[in-house]
């Protein structure tokens, strides 16, 4: 699984799942950030994408796919997890609540119950403190609404 979260509001913004970690996949899942987030109605035009130095997020695609989208790359410092952390705990999370709770049947229906953890219960149920204790989808909801206020 490729991950692409909003640091701002802790939401996954766009994920891609499949049997191998290439370059394709990493571009599959910044292409649906990039088509949520758009539908949204959220601005993406010079966002920063950070990764670590995986071999998927140097790649000529992933790189031309950040060029195409007018987005800037940006790379965790080699041995250096705490570049990483928002993405370390979510998929720590992950595995906790999803990946180590059973043996899978087969990777259908694992697909199938990461994204319902990812929709359901990360972004609707789980509280973060760093958001004053709402969830991603509560604290985007009152941001949105509260620049529509102001503007």
């Amino acid at each position: 699984m490729c991950a692409v979260k909003d640091v701002y509001s802790g939401r996954i913004a766009g994920y891609a799942i499949s049997d191998r970690m290439k370059a394709r996949l990493a571009v599959a899942a910044l292409n649906s950030a990039l088509t949520r987030r758009r539908g949204d109605g959220h601005d993406v035009s010079e966002c920063i994408v950070h990764s670590d130095r995986g071999s998927q997020f140097r790649s000529r695609t992933f790189v031309s796919a950040l060029k195409r989208h007018g987005l800037r790359g940006s790379m965790g410092r080699v041995a250096a997890c705490g570049d990483n952390a928002a993405m370390e705990s979510f998929f720590a999370l992950l595995q906790k609540n999803v990946l180590d709770r059973q043996s899978w049947a087969n990777r259908d229906t694992l697909r199938v119950e990461i994204v319902s953890w990812i929709e359901r219960t990360y972004h609707r149920r789980r509280r973060q403190d760093r958001l004053r204790r709402l969830t991603p989808i509560g604290f985007e909801t009152i941001m949105t609404t509260a620049v529509d206020l102001a503007a």
